[in-house]
């Protein structure tokens, strides 16, 4: 697949998007979530206040905010999650979540059908696609 295929590709966000979705809330300590990114062997996890996703807490995030700055493990997701949350829908072609992540610098997108996040593509999935 060259990289032209790449871009007029019809496979969409949804196709290769991660379906497995751990969520916290505001005040879950950056213990427990590096605990839960072990466990479930992913690098990030959605950030919600009340039913409402508000941030991302990435496997950087925690690298840059905790380790870098000495944080405490006790400090809440709402001190080292990246917020706003950038999504974008599952039907795109993945083309769009590859300019969006080159344009926003960022490695992990939600993915939003009828406003509910359902999954989080990365750049690694678009990698792997492009691979194929």
């Amino acid at each position: 697949m060259s990289r032209e295929d790449f871009n007029q590709s019809s496979i969409q966000v949804k196709d290769i998007m991660t379906r497995a979705l751990i969520t916290v809330n505001l005040t879950t300590t950056s213990f427990q979530i590096a605990k839960m990114m072990e466990q479930g062997r992913i690098g990030a996890i959605i950030v919600k206040e009340k039913e409402n996703p508000v941030g991302i807490v990435t496997d950087r995030d925690f690298a840059i905010k905790i380790a870098a700055n000495s944080l405490p493990f006790e400090t809440p997701a709402e001190k080292i999650m990246s917020s706003p949350l950038i999504t974008i829908e599952h039907d795109k072609p993945i083309s769009a979540a590859a300019e969006m992540m080159s344009s926003k610098k960022i490695r992990k997108l939600a993915v939003t059908e009828n406003n509910k996040i359902v999954g989080i593509i990365t750049s690694t999935d678009l990698v792997n696609q492009l691979a194929k």
